[in-house]
């Protein structure tokens, strides 16, 4: 047994016994962690203006602290940006998590030095949970990637700032820091391509052991190494590989793909992170859902996502939420973000533990004509039809087809295929079977002769990563919105529809 793995085992045992102990005093843990962020919020300019000072209980919350997004929070950030102090949170942020907003431009979320244990540990947590829980601690002695942004870091009004997962990486122990690729000059890359040759140069004939990423760029660079090797499997080239590690999309319309390209047995771990935090994890590899993340300076509230854009809807804690509905995911943190919209939607799959699935993005959905199709929805309908007809998909998005020359309107669907049906009318039909399913809303218009069936545009080779190219934004932690009310996507996609 090697040394890292040796070591390895008995604190992962500790911290799986911890997380196991958490699953028991989650609502208790929430309500202890809610007292303190109004504790040394109250000291805040934020705290001053909500009146934090004399809020006891989560009732009283909900009444001073109104559910935002990150629109209404810039005039905050900008203070922080001009130099001031104690604004969201006591003195200055030791970090801006830089994100790409839809209608903002970029995002600055502030990371302090309480809120930066929950980015690390979270994903510690994650992989030390799988250790305690299979046995394998091996791959802890074998080379790790991490599909990161880069760890370089500019400064926004004195605060460093950057992509958390460059930020992260500052982070990463000692101790594993041979074991990382690819390196560090590499990950400073900013063109995408460039920089995933470079990953494969480096990692091709490493003893690669667990891999770090979002599907859509994990499987481009599982394409770049198998057409680097004639075609071999992932697996033929990495023998020793046993760990997926895995965030920021849904993972089931990649699944059949990237177990395609691994050809062989590895093991898999869901994680849940975003800047605002890191949120739950995958405890059990087996298990559906991931663990909610209960005691780490996160105090969680839910909305029913039919309600989020209502002017006072119903706001849940933790002890409220059921099985089986679909809630917008509010967070007020210890690095100072309060009643924050995430922007996530979130389906509880057990209360006994609080373990959940990510259904989709609140802004990302289809309601043109009253529908509200989700991106849970459109995934269940294409990943069901594209097993029946053995067919694989790369990457897809979904616009309403409004001012149409003939017929009803309908949504358009823009596929890349790996493997294209035979019959491309009927994967359609099949398709729209599913999602009527799903959404009785949608059902009742395409029954009542408001829609016709949805139509499919199949895209050239390519055509997500070169519209991803077009637009500066391939690579690193960047996605395809699956959804969307308007054309935008749709009409820049034009040129690669084969």
């Amino acid at each position: 047994m090697k040394i890292k793995s040796f070591l390895a085992r008995p604190y992962a045992s500790i911290v799986h016994a911890k997380v196991r102990k958490g699953m028991v005093t989650a609502v208790a843990d929430q309500q202890a962690v809610l007292q303190h962020l109004l504790k040394q919020g109250s000291r805040t300019a934020f705290g001053r203006d909500h009146g934090l000072h004399a809020v006891k209980t989560y009732e009283e919350f909900r009444e001073a602290v109104p559910i935002r997004d990150y629109e209404a929070f810039t005039p905050y950030i900008d203070r922080i940006k001009s130099g001031e102090q104690g604004v969201l949170w006591k003195g200055k942020p030791i970090y801006f998590a830089k994100t790409s907003g839809t209608t903002s431009g970029a995002k600055y979320i502030p990371i302090t030095s309480e809120s930066i244990s929950n980015h690390i540990n979270g994903a510690r947590d994650a992989l030390l949970c799988y250790m305690a829980e299979s046995g394998n601690a091996d791959f802890a002695n074998g080379k790790m990637i991490f599909l990161s942004g880069s760890p370089e870091l500019e400064r926004v009004g004195g605060i460093p700032t950057g992509r958390l997962s460059g930020i992260v990486n500052h982070y990463i122990p000692r101790y594993l820091r041979g074991n990382q690729l690819p390196s560090y000059e590499t990950n400073c890359i900013d063109d995408w391509e460039v920089k995933l040759d470079s990953i494969v140069n480096e990692t091709m004939k490493e003893n690669m052991t667990l891999i770090s990423g979002i599907p859509p760029w994990m499987q481009m660079y599982f394409d770049w190494l198998s057409q680097r090797n004639e075609g071999k499997k992932i697996k033929e080239l990495f023998p020793e590989l046993q760990v997926i590690v895995h965030g920021g999309v849904n993972f089931e319309p990649y699944k059949t793909k990237l177990l395609d390209s691994l050809g062989g047995q590895v093991d898999m771990i869901e994680t849940f992170p975003a800047s605002e935090g890191f949120f739950a994890f995958q405890d059990l590899v087996e298990s559906e859902g991931l663990l909610l993340n209960t005691n780490a300076g996160i105090f969680y509230e839910f909305i029913p996502a039919g309600e989020i854009a209502n002017e006072n809807p119903t706001r849940l804690a933790l002890g409220e939420v059921k099985v089986g509905e679909n809630y917008a995911l509010i967070v007020s943190t210890n690095a100072g973000l309060w009643g924050y919209n995430i922007g996530d939607t979130v389906r509880f799959v057990s209360t006994s533990p609080y373990r959940l699935v990510v259904t989709g993005r609140i802004k990302h959905y289809i309601s043109a004509f009253g529908e509200h199709v989700i991106g849970e929805e459109v995934e269940h309908a294409i990943m069901h039809a594209s097993k029946d007809f053995n067919t694989h998909i790369i990457e897809f998005t979904i616009a309403p087809a409004i001012q149409v020359t003939e017929g009803l309107p309908y949504h358009e669907w823009f596929i890349e295929f790996e493997t294209p049906p035979a019959d491309m009318n009927a994967f359609a039909d099949a398709v729209n079977t599913y999602l009527k399913e799903k959404n009785i809303y949608y059902n009742d218009l395409i029954s009542g002769s408001i829609l016709q069936t949805l139509k499919i545009r199949t895209m050239k080779k390519n055509a997500f990563i070169e519209y991803m190219k077009s637009i500066g934004r391939l690579g690193g932690q960047n996605k395809v919105p699956r959804l969307g009310n308007d054309r935008k996507i749709a009409d820049a996609l034009q040129p690669w529809i084969a």
